[in-house]
């Protein structure tokens, strides 16, 4: 799989920074950890020239963005810094120059808007154009990927934005920035050294080179290449660019692409006079090389339209929350950036109202009290191009994470209101596709169709909290959900098996300290209770997202804990694959004989209108026979039985004391038998009679892999572990269950 354009060693930095570096390895360090992270940031504010201005662009007068080619910085820091790792080994050098460059951003440049652009896994439309694009590149460190998603975690934390889309690079959205930044009349600063960006210069629009503090803008172009900024994807069509394999005209380069360019102006031109070009093997190959000149420039032309949703409110330097990254500077072992970071919380104004929402989509009607997750990045989806869209991002990713809200807690019964799927933390959605008359939502046919290939690629991860569970919903709509990785409620399990609770809204307060929004807010308890697709979507929307974005944030707090603990091997080997077993149990039912309960029913019925008779007899008189108090006043006021023990209402008439007092009165062996035949009745009668489902005529009980700290499954609606055994009745219901078909 290709990597994102930046993860690669860039030239003209790495010399710039590589006096931080040397620094730790004359002083003899050890790789950086909490202890000695003051000795590193001092090696690393080498890089940084002394006595620099702010901005030295600044003007208060008009708002300033600075667009960060995230991969672009990361790289810089990951190779030109030391080593640094965190108190519990894990690598967090690239996390803490990235961030202290953010810090910069927002300190010492005075951003007023800043935002984070990311490349995303997979291929773009580049490679779908010429497939060698790119094809040479290295893979990622595993050292710098550990980092990332750390990464967009702090930045998630502090709410500073990130831009990523399918099928695109980074340069396409911060090239799609820059135009709306220039239409609105404002400065940006573009963080990049990335020369396609060189094509984006305008009189408002430059490069910011954060380690030199230096603006590149067009007067810096013409003095590097001697073009103008309309001119360089013309140059590098010429010039190519063998790190990208961007072909370019053999024997064309850059000082005779300058010259050309000042003599014809356009790549068209240069072809078009390609026969008075002065050298014989340049003239033909600029003649010869037309289809491969107008490739390389489609592959070095950014996109600047792309229909990206910008949420300026949540951009705001002022709405920033720096210090919501505490924690995570705390686990990382970064003591001084955390105290940069404190200060800077308190130097910004807080966000008013509460955090800023994507698109429109605030829901002032939904709990926030002490919600630590911020919702800004939970989006709807509505539209069928906003569909194709999400199922394009989506496609793209190394792992996602979903869930489904649904009509039922039983899945087989369960017919689907909506999917929702998180794909880094804080970056969610949920599509609808059941709701009240006149709420928005999509066809559930055509939604399926088209996240099937998605749920369906075992190449893309699936996280989630209880999967099963929604396999077998998927399952039921026709898409087979395979990638299993990850499951929350199972992790969890392992790692505190006597934990009674291992429910999502359990996990994100244990290990997020956050409070998710409860179901109760949105469905009502009791008789008022409400079915999901009864809730307006604008109600739904963030509690689905959640749902989908819990997950995603606690799968590696939860991995470190099982890798800690030893149960990695466990839990993959034995715990994951075992979900899609019991999942396949589950969907297929068990076949029961539904005439045999009936007349099992009948059976039971009557022994127990002759027992009530016999009860009655005995007593002396009629009684409810399920009341407690009226059953203790004849057993113990009337017929004058001894107290056995006692309960905090009265003398106790359990099975155990009807037993003891059997042996002094006919009357407790029948109050046993009676109830012996309501239960099998109620509960394993009448109770699996409706619980047959009205399709396959099979019982489908969920088995529970979470419940028992022994490590044993459970079974739960209904328990068909629990039917007796040893008695004649239980028998007799046991032989209500019977094989299926073999299809």
């Amino acid at each position: 799989m290709s990597q994102p354009k930046h993860q690669r060693r860039l030239p003209g930095f790495d010399t710039a920074l590589e006096p931080a570096a040397r620094v730790a390895e004359d002083n003899g360090d050890d790789p950086i950890t909490a202890e000695n992270e003051e000795r590193a940031v001092d090696a690393v504010a080498i890089r940084e020239e002394p006595d620099s201005p702010a901005d030295p662009t600044r003007s208060d007068s008009v708002p300033l963005v600075c667009v960060v080619d995230a991969y672009n910085l990361i790289f810089q820091v990951f190779h030109a810094l030391p080593e640094m790792s965190s108190p519990d080994g894990q690598p967090v050098g690239a996390v803490h120059g990235f961030l202290r460059d953010i810090a910069d951003l927002i300190e010492k440049h005075q951003a007023d808007y800043l935002f984070c652009a990311f490349d995303t896994e997979g291929d773009t439309f580049r490679h779908r154009i010429y497939e060698p694009y790119k094809a040479n590149r290295d893979e990622m460190p595993v050292d710098l990927r550990s980092q990332i998603p750390k990464i967009h975690q702090a930045l998630e934390a502090m709410g500073v934005p990130i831009l990523e889309w399918s099928g695109y690079e980074a340069d396409d959205l911060i090239a799609s920035m820059a135009r709306e930044i220039d239409r609105r009349g404002w400065r940006g600063h573009l963080v990049t050294s990335d020369k396609d960006c060189r094509q984006l210069i305008t009189d408002r629009i430059n490069l910011f080179n954060l380690r030199k503090n230096q603006i590149y803008d067009a007067a810096a172009l013409v003095k590097d290449w001697g073009i103008r900024p309309d001119q360089v994807v013309d140059f590098q069509a010429l010039v190519g660019d063998p790190t990208d394999q961007v072909p370019g005209i053999p024997l064309i380069g850059p000082k005779i692409a300058s010259q050309l360019l000042g003599q014809y102006s356009t790549l068209e031109n240069v072809l078009l006079h390609a026969h008075a070009i002065s050298g014989k093997r340049r003239r033909e190959n600029l003649i010869q090389g037309r289809e491969t000149a107008m490739l390389s420039r489609d592959l070095v032309r950014l996109v600047d339209d792309l229909p990206i949703s910008i949420d300026w409110e949540a951009a705001r330097v002022s709405q920033l929350d720096p210090a919501a990254i505490l924690p995570l500077c705390r686990d990382f072992g970064f003591r001084r950036l955390a105290d940069r970071f404190a200060a800077m919380g308190n130097s910004l104004s807080p966000p008013p109202g509460g955090p800023a929402m994507v698109a429109g989509q605030a829901n002032p009607e939904s709990p926030s009290l002490a919600r630590e997750v911020s919702t800004a990045g939970y989006h709807t989806i509505t539209t069928r191009d906003e569909l194709t869209a999400l199922v394009q991002q989506l496609a793209g990713q190394e792992q996602i994470a979903l869930d489904t809200e649904t009509t039922s807690t039983n899945p087989r019964w369960a017919e689907i209101v909506g999917y929702s799927f998180a794909w880094r933390p804080g970056a969610a959605c949920y599509i609808p596709v059941r709701t009240p008359p006149g709420e928005p939502c999509l066809p559930s046919g055509l939604v399926a169709d088209q996240l099937r290939p998605v749920l369906e690629d075992p190449r893309i991860k699936k996280i989630g909290q209880n999967l099963k569970y929604d396999m077998i919903v998927l399952r039921s709509v026709g898409i087979w959900l395979q990638g299993l990785s990850f499951d929350t409620m199972v992790a969890d399990y392992l790692i505190d098996p006597g934990e009674r609770n291992h429910s999502l809204d359990d996990l994100a307060q244990r290990y997020l300290n956050h409070n998710t929004i409860k179901i109760e807010t949105l469905i009502g308890t009791g008789k008022s209770q409400k079915c999901m697709d009864q809730v307006p979507v604008s109600l739904v929307s963030d509690y689905a997202a959640e749902d989908a974005d819990i997950p995603l944030r606690l799968m590696p707090l939860l991995h470190s804990r099982l890798q800690e603990d030893g149960l990695v091997d466990l839990f993959r080997d034995l715990e994951m694959p075992l979900i899609e077993v019991l999942m396949e149990m589950e969907y297929e039912g068990i076949m029961v004989d539904p005439a045999r309960l009936q007349t099992l029913g009948q059976r039971f019925g009557q022994r127990m209108e002759a027992l009530q008779q016999e009860i009655f007899q005995l007593a002396g008189k009629t009684f409810n026979i399920d009341s407690r108090l009226q059953l203790a006043k004849v057993l113990f006021e009337d017929l004058q039985l001894p107290v056995v023990k006692k309960t905090k209402t009265g003398p106790s008439t359990d099975v155990e004391v009807l037993t003891e007092l059997a042996s002094q009165h006919a009357l407790p062996a029948r109050i046993v038998e009676y109830r012996q035949n309501a239960r099998l009745k109620s509960t394993y009668v009448d109770g699996l009679l409706q619980l047959i489902h009205p399709v396959t005529g099979r019982v489908h009980t969920s088995f529970k892999q979470d419940v028992a700290a022994t490590g044993r499954l459970s079974s739960q609606e209904p328990n068909l572990q629990n039917i007796p055994v040893r008695t004649t009745e239980g028998r007799e219901i046991r032989s209500a269950f019977v094989p299926g078909d073999e299809d």
